[in-house]
């Protein structure tokens, strides 16, 4: 039976065990997961936050990880400014990119999360509103939803990493992990 771990990753820790630039001593899961032959099932970036799926079982990583299972990964994403609805609508037929057109994706407004605080803070600027959406995406391009908040005129200022497939944050803090049952 395949092991799979949820892992809510904080925001400035690198997607991998090791760091290979030693003299920045940057954290990694290492500082978070003592757990022997699991590796990581995709990539977070070190600036984002949320769910990795961690696994011992190659089909599975695979089976999570690659784009052509189209496994449904949720995002919820603080932007600056008011996003409109033409805005969630071009989310929602896809984006083009410098690396071509996103796939559809599932986008709508909504109320701000309650998340634990972010270290560093996000900046706040009184001049300059902001919003939350949620952002469903079947593809994984490097920095995709960034790109895709950005080419839409909302550059995204958080971003939390809240499902994929049927596993979820829900009920996991900040740091901690837990085994999670394969179906």
């Amino acid at each position: 039976m395949a092991r799979l771990i949820s892992f809510n990753k904080p925001f400035g820790v690198l997607s991998q065990f090791t760091d290979k630039n030693i003299p920045t001593k940057r954290l990694t899961l290492s500082e978070f997961i003592a757990v022997k032959g699991v590796y990581p099932a995709g990539r977070l970036d070190r600036d984002s936050e949320g769910l990795m799926l961690l696994c011992d079982d190659g089909k599975l990583q695979a089976r999570i990880a690659d784009p052509k299972f189209k496994l449904a990964k949720t995002y919820l994403v603080q932007v600056e400014g008011e996003i409109d609805e033409g805005a969630l609508e071009t989310l929602r037929n896809g984006v083009r990119l410098k690396d071509g057109k996103t796939l559809p994706a599932k986008a709508e407004r909504i109320d701000a999360p309650q998340l634990w605080p972010r270290d560093p803070p996000i900046r706040f600027r009184k001049n300059v509103p902001d919003c939350w959406i949620s952002l469903t995406l079947r593809e994984g391009r490097n920095r995709q939803v960034r790109r895709m908040t950005a080419a839409v005129g909302h550059p995204t200022l958080r971003l939390v990493r809240w499902s994929i497939g049927q596993w979820s944050l829900d009920g996991l803090e900040l740091g901690h992990w837990r085994d999670e049952e394969v179906s």
